[in-house]
């Protein structure tokens, strides 16, 4: 028993720290799959500046046009490149050993990034990136720090610094954190626009990590309803079969 809960401890801590990051809080992302209008624009964020270097091997072009509304015409003009098929999966045609001597390692297939890591990580992680010389790309990132992916959306949020604030404890060592930001260049977007914009994307991601969610959801409500009801009729057979012995 002892080495039963040893392993699931031990299984579920790398998944706890995932999800926790490096401390930074998390905005809540506005996450709402039955917005279709939203999803779409997800969905076309998504296409225009993560899948040049991210795959999304998991999900095909026209299951998404099927469960967001984009016709196969749409989906062939405006997010698949001339070469793909709406049946193929969305894959990129990025080698991999090219990728990891441009960013030191392979871009990661974004399919289920969203529950690998969570809605609210990933909101707060595109509006997190700030300048810093010192990096390659001449960014880092508050949640992911040293991050080797540069700040793909920079020109619809602008570059921004931190605003950092540095604590002295009793035994003398000090903390810095950083507790907001500053514009240093407007992007095309204001911040809320920008906000929103990166809200699509993530709620595009989220319903991309599992696309049967709300059928599921409600599939699983319909169990339940079936569940009671069935336990109903049980009980009531129950006791006519047992009236005679009670």
């Amino acid at each position: 028993m002892k080495k039963l809960v040893i392993a699931f401890v031990m299984a579920v801590l790398p998944a706890i720290a995932l999800a926790a990051g490096p401390g930074v809080p998390l905005d809540k992302a506005p996450v709402n799959l039955r917005d279709q209008a939203s999803l779409q624009r997800g969905a076309q964020m998504f296409v225009n500046y993560c899948l040049s270097c991210h795959s999304a091997q998991f999900l095909r072009y026209n299951r998404m046009g099927e469960d967001l509304g984009i016709s196969d015409e749409q989906l062939k003009a405006n997010m698949m490149f001339g070469t793909d098929k709406v049946g193929d999966t969305m894959t990129i045609a990025m080698a991999a050993k090219d990728a990891k001597v441009w960013f030191g390692n392979p871009p990661p297939d974004l399919s289920v990034i969203a529950r690998a890591r969570g809605a609210d990580w990933l909101y707060t992680y595109m509006r997190t990136f700030y300048v810093d010389e010192k990096k390659p790309f001449g960014v880092n990132n508050a949640v992911f720090p040293d991050v080797g992916m540069p700040h793909v959306l920079w020109e619809l949020q602008g570059m921004q610094k931190p605003v950092l604030h540095t604590t002295t404890a009793a035994d003398g060592s000090s903390h810095t954190s950083i507790t907001g930001y500053e514009t240093v260049k407007a992007g095309t977007m204001t911040p809320a626009e920008y906000d929103a914009a990166v809200g699509d994307l993530v709620n595009f991601m989220v319903y991309m990590g599992e696309p049967t969610q709300l059928k599921r959801q409600e599939l699983g409500v319909k169990v339940l309803i079936f569940l009671a009801f069935f336990f109903v009729l049980a009980y009531l057979l129950k006791k006519e079969y047992w009236k005679d012995i009670h």
